[in-house]
């Protein structure tokens, strides 16, 4: 994984965990890495690693079972869309519609691109 200076690692760390989990590749109830094996595997500080689990914990995406490990919750797809899209609308659409206007990009060349998007990466 490759980090950007935009953002602090360990929410970009939250992305990529969340990301896996939309995509399904870490599905609900599945045992996550422990935090020193993410560390390792991402080339972090353990702590880093520390930070983004707690995060995720508080949005309830993942939970403790103590003496277990993490796992991902059973609402965890439901939860990670609504931190997702909270962050995209606030964040990352007012940029977007920034750069349209400027752009001068009309809707329907918007929505062309969108659906060959969706066409070419997910069906």
């Amino acid at each position: 994984m490759e980090f950007n200076d935009n953002k602090a690692i360990y929410i970009q760390i939250a992305e990529h965990i969340c990301e896996h989990i939309m995509l399904g590749t870490w599905k609900a109830e599945e045992k996550l890495p422990s935090v020193r094996e993410l560390a390792v595997q991402l080339e972090v500080n353990p702590n880093t690693v520390m930070r983004t689990y707690d995060l995720l914990q508080q949005k309830n995406i993942i939970a403790n079972k103590r003496g277990v490990g993490l796992f991902v919750t059973k609402e965890s797809l439901q939860h990670v869309q609504t931190y997702r899209k909270s962050i995209f609308l606030e964040e990352e659409l007012p940029q977007l519609f920034r750069n349209i206007y400027l752009l001068d990009i009309s809707l329907e060349e918007l929505k062309t691109r969108y659906q060959g998007f969706i066409d070419e990466n997910f069906k």
